[in-house]
């Protein structure tokens, strides 16, 4: 009894690293760069994959819906493309003069006594960008980004007979793909969240231990699959905890108000104990 006692009263290290997206996470959605993104994506779809003006925003949205990104999507489904002309063509026209010096932040993610890894779906250049525009370019120890996890270009990945067959059947495919039963969704040769593949590749490469790590993502989608893998979790962009989420900020900036102890003394903290915090409704990504 008297080590139980001892036991329980001993203080544990409850984060080891802290895990950021970027897009709507670190700035938030009325910066405007999200309705870009999905504008340029539209305008790629339609003068580089040849894919009719008057389908292409239900088209980009369920595949952004089933494979967490645009692009995913149109691999899976058959369209091959160089991915850095894609992301040039996506990212490359963003409005990134919208994004101003965060100093708040900066001041935040520097006094914070824990390791901090970027974890995005973007482009290293596209990534880059916007820590840059931010200020925050020295604030985390690494970042892995679209390349990190698919260091090889889309341009000669997939065989051009396969890809035009698939292309002719893509209607049939997304009929599919918004049908209740998506068991034969067809796979994206893609890494990327929300998918379980890229969050385990990710703490590979980056020594992450996500039970001992707290993950800040604007996407259901992505806290859905972060709390699977055994991450901790917090949605950004609400203060409306979902059921995948262990805490909610309506702005990255709420972010002492909500977790004091992530500045507390060597970072430690009784396991069992919970924050509480306001709760509000909101859900929206880069469709990038």
């Amino acid at each position: 009894m008297e080590y139980e006692n001892r036991y329980q009263h001993v203080p544990a290290a409850k984060y080891e690293c802290l895990l950021f997206d970027v897009d709507d996470t670190l700035y938030p959605l009325s910066s405007g760069l999200s309705k870009a993104c999905t504008k340029n994506i539209e305008e790629f779809m339609i003068q580089k994959l040849g894919i009719e003006g008057n389908k292409v925003s239900e088209i980009n949205r369920v595949l952004y819906k089933n494979y967490g990104t645009s692009m995913a999507g149109l691999r899976a489904v058959g369209y091959n493309f160089d991915y850095d002309d894609y992301h040039s063509f996506v990212h490359g026209r963003l409005p990134y003069e919208n994004l101003k010096p965060d100093p708040v932040l900066r001041s935040l993610l520097l006094s914070l006594p824990i390791r901090k890894v970027i974890f995005s779906n973007g482009d290293k250049v596209h990534v880059a960008k916007v820590l840059r525009k931010l200020g925050l370019e020295d604030c985390f120890e690494r970042v892995i980004s679209f390349e990190t996890l698919n260091p090889a270009n889309g341009s000669n990945t997939s065989d051009d007979e396969y890809s035009f067959k698939l292309r002719c059947s893509s209607t049939e495919i997304l009929d599919a793909i918004n049908c209740p039963c998506q068991s034969a969704l067809p796979e994206t040769p893609i890494i990327c969240k929300p998918f379980e593949n890229a969050f385990e590749q990710a703490f590979k490469i980056a020594n992450i231990n996500p039970q001992k790590t707290l993950f800040f993502d604007d996407s259901i989608r992505n806290i859905q699959t972060g709390k699977q893998i055994g991450l901790h979790t917090v949605l950004v962009g609400t203060s409306h905890r979902t059921n995948s989420a262990d805490y909610a900020l309506e702005s990255i900036h709420n972010i002492k108000e909500a977790r004091p102890e992530l500045w507390e003394s060597d970072n430690k903290k009784s396991e069992g104990v919970r924050y509480s915090g306001k709760v509000a409704n909101l859900q929206t990504s880069v469709m990038a």
